[in-house]
């Protein structure tokens, strides 16, 4: 039986392919949680004045958007893992690291959802 790299590789583009958009996910979380906070700013309100309804919102929604994202990023290396757990050894590259991809999702991953732990705790 012939070996055939390319189905471990499509494998490992997948995985960055949802690692990309879960970083965005993250990204566009962070910024609509932030954006409540730049509205009230422009308003004039104190940062110890309570929150209008509209930057409340757009926090939560943030937050939300950046768990999706830590959620997503999770996921996929969770099943990136299983399927490559089920190649044949034959399928899988002897000279390259099958590991790096999955630290690098899953630092990704902790550091997302520790951001959303600051967004959720930090006072806004």
């Amino acid at each position: 039986m012939k070996s055939d790299p390319r189905v471990f590789f499509a494998s490992e583009r997948t995985l960055l392919a949802w690692l990309r958009t879960g970083i965005a996910i993250v990204g566009l979380g962070f910024l609509v949680s932030r954006f409540g906070l730049f509205l009230r700013l422009l308003s004039g309100q104190t940062a110890h004045a309570p929150a209008s309804a509209t930057s409340g919102y757009s926090h939560a929604i943030g937050v939300a958007l950046v768990i999706l994202g830590s959620l997503s990023v999770a996921a996929a290396t969770v099943q990136h893992g299983r399927f490559i757990a089920t190649l044949p050894e034959i399928d899988r590259p002897a000279a390259y690291s099958r590991t790096w991809a999955v630290w690098l999702a899953g630092l990704v991953t902790l550091s997302s959802a520790a951001l959303a732990a600051y967004l959720s705790f930090a006072s806004q």
